[in-house]
């Protein structure tokens, strides 16, 4: 009898080493890993006796690696991601210094290196993937910044699933950032906007919930919300279209957001109402693309400290999102592919905007602007040429030089180049 459980219990335990071996294969073999090598340059001029900081320049080296697991086999399958990041410096200076490459002291020096790292914990049933830890959102109402060395990263919880065909479901609960250029987590806030909500105002907790629909390829059907407690409350209508017209092809997308005080309103007054739309049309490697973005209501375009704003205006130096502001945008494309040359791409952007109510601006442009009843007016020009190598031994090696000139009758000018030398590996 003894001997009949006995070997019951050692079959019982050969067959979990054997699945337990199993799903640490899948784990591993599934897996991918990359090492992306970036090294920014960032010079920012800016113009006006009202400038605090005449500019910001600095020089540094990032490095990013990144690990995605596979996921364990059974019903439901278990994963790991982690990425850890280290910056160097290589040119700073107290009065250059806040570029968003490098972390600062109180004296305005910045460090010689940092380093941080982030882990996420992920499981995935059917097409439903749950993840616990660091997140990098590229989402409507949550934007994660990627446009210095690092990416900023939330603390939280996501739910994204695609098991109802054509539509594609999302549910976030963040409650903490780690900033491009810091290196812990910190308290979320709301984008200050010239000082039209205060940056200092913290609140604990985001929660998100959006879904998208896609009824045909071509066709994308969009409805979010978002609540960043006791902050603000918003909310996102998106359609996006595109079809073949002629020899090329035409697209649109527009994006609607409304955005109101929440809870115990802890910034005061948030009233905005923003429409950012976008047209345009793409033939042999040229597109053309341009639209037009109005704000309206009593305050700001509002937006979780530190991310992008989701908005078509959005450039280098400015966003085009303040108090009841109107925007043109023209954009113009080309793939060098056309001709031959892979990897090689270039785009020029413009933005034009007016009806800017000063009110809440803080600069003292700005004051002076509303105390003599004017309204404000900006533009920015961008452009930004970029190369990849296709093949040979510097295969993936990424060039590019980014270069833009803002002029405001509130705000400091600003001439503005980035120049960046990226290298990934991938394992």
């Amino acid at each position: 009898m003894n001997t009949s459980v006995s070997r019951r219990a050692s079959l019982m335990l050969a067959v979990l080493c054997c699945a337990w071996q199993s799903a640490q294969a899948a784990f591993v073999a599934d897996g991918k890993g990359s090492l992306e090598l970036r090294n920014f340059y960032f010079d920012r001029d800016f113009h006006g006796a009202a400038a605090s900081q005449s500019r910001r320049g600095e020089w540094a080296q990032g490095s990013l690696l990144k690990w995605q697991s596979g996921y364990t086999e059974g019903v439901v399958g278990f994963g790991l991601d982690a990425a850890g990041m280290l910056g160097v410096k290589l040119d700073s200076s107290p009065d250059r210094s806040g570029s968003g490459l490098l972390p600062r002291g109180s004296d305005r020096r910045a460090v010689d290196g940092y380093g941080k790292a982030v882990a996420t914990v992920k499981a995935k049933l059917s097409q439903s993937q749950l993840q616990l830890g660091g997140l990098s959102p590229q989402l409507p109402l949550l934007v994660s910044n990627y446009s210095r060395l690092f990416p900023q990263w939330f603390k939280g919880t996501q739910l994204v699933s695609k098991d109802l065909d054509r539509f594609t479901f999302t549910l976030l609960q963040v409650d903490a950032t780690k900033l491009r250029d810091s290196t812990d987590f910190e308290s979320l806030t709301a984008m200050a906007q010239q000082g039209a909500y205060s940056a200092t105002v913290t609140s604990d907790r985001l929660y998100y919930a959006g879904v998208d629909y896609q009824p045909a390829k071509s066709l994308t059907l969009s409805v979010h919300t978002s609540q960043l407690e006791d902050l603000f409350q918003r909310d996102f209508a998106g359609f996006k279209y595109r079809a073949g017209l002629g020899p090329g092809e035409a697209f649109t997308e527009w994006r609607w957001f409304n955005a109101h005080d929440q809870g115990r309103a802890l910034l005061g007054e948030v009233d905005n109402r923003t429409l950012s739309t976008n047209i345009g049309y793409g033939l042999h490697g040229h597109t053309f693309s341009g639209g037009y973005q109005k704000a309206s209501g009593n305050t700001a375009y509002a937006y979780v400290g530190g991310t992008d704003t989701y908005l078509f205006s959005e450039q280098q130096v400015s966003t085009f999102a303040l108090a009841n502001e109107r925007a043109w945008m023209l954009r113009y494309d080309y793939n060098f592919a056309a001709l031959g040359i892979p990897g090689l791409t270039f785009n020029v952007r413009y933005v034009k905007g007016d009806q800017v109510d000063p009110q809440r601006i803080a600069s003292s442009k700005g004051r002076a602007l509303a105390a003599r009843g004017g309204e404000g007016e900006e533009w920015e020009r961008t452009t930004d040429i970029s190369y990849v190598v296709q093949s040979g031994v510097f295969r993936n090696l990424a060039l590019r030089w980014r270069n833009a000139t803002m002029r405001s009758n509130f705000a400091d000018a600003a001439d503005e180049n980035r120049v960046i030398v990226g290298y990934t590996v991938e394992f």
